[in-house]
């Protein structure tokens, strides 16, 4: 593992205490976006990458499905791990693993999701990610990612989100000011954050032969883009 992922690992530790507490009204709309648009079947085999405490995999085992739920932080997985236990669900792995590096055999499984994980990701290892996700899944398989999806102010889209929260937090006075300079920084510099819009999700998608894409915004900076692997002629 190199230097970055266990920072990553290190950082995602410190916050799994929190983070069953730490989701707003925003974030848990866009986790139903995202188990709705993934329109599972019973039985099917599935991936949640980044799937933090199993806000998205413990729903996807209680359908029926064989969950791998990928996370860097091995207190991520062990919070998952019990809570699958306590609930009897026994359709769960929990992988610790950067979502960098990990790997499955092509042709696979039904199923990959991801929801606000993918955004820490460099450009380059989301494009990369998406190729290998649509050699991971079966024929007719589903890939779904809910995610922060915004540029630099390129689009209408673009323009709006940022108004919004510029304005949101410019109401809280100095503080929110402060916060303004830190994210036009973490934004501007992609300090640890590093969003891109859905056109850009959609080329990747597309480039990598999946079908029938399609995107939702949700709220907010959030929106859910689903693409299917394309069945042999």
């Amino acid at each position: 593992m190199n230097s970055a992922a266990r920072v990553q690992r290190w950082l995602w530790d410190r916050r799994a205490g929190r983070w069953d507490h730490h989701g707003s009204s925003g974030l848990e709309q866009v986790v139903d976006a995202v188990l709705r648009t993934a329109d599972p079947d019973v039985g099917a085999v599935a991936v949640d990458l980044g799937c933090g405490t199993g806000q998205v995999s413990l729903p996807l085992a209680r359908s029926g499905l064989q969950v791998t739920a990928v996370d860097v932080s091995p207190e991520m997985i062990s919070r998952l791990e019990a809570k699958a236990e306590q609930d009897g669900l026994d359709g769960v792995v929990g992988v610790v693993s950067p979502i960098e590096s990990f790997e499955l055999p092509s042709d696979t499984v039904d199923l990959v999701v991801t929801n606000y994980a993918l955004h820490h990701l460099r450009d380059h290892d989301k494009e990369t990610l998406v190729r290998s996700v649509a050699r991971w899944l079966r024929p007719g398989g589903r890939f779904v990612v809910g995610d922060m999806m915004f540029g630099r102010g390129s689009t209408v889209r673009d323009r709006a989100i940022i108004r919004s929260k510029v304005a949101t937090l410019a109401r809280r006075g100095p503080a929110g000011w402060w916060r303004v300079v830190k994210n036009v920084a973490r934004f501007g510099l992609r300090l640890g954050e590093r969003p891109v819009a859905v056109d850009r999700w959609r080329g990747w998608l597309e480039e990598s032969g999946f079908a029938a894409v399609s995107a939702e915004p949700v709220v907010g900076e959030a929106a859910v883009i689903t693409g299917i692997k394309v069945r042999p002629a």
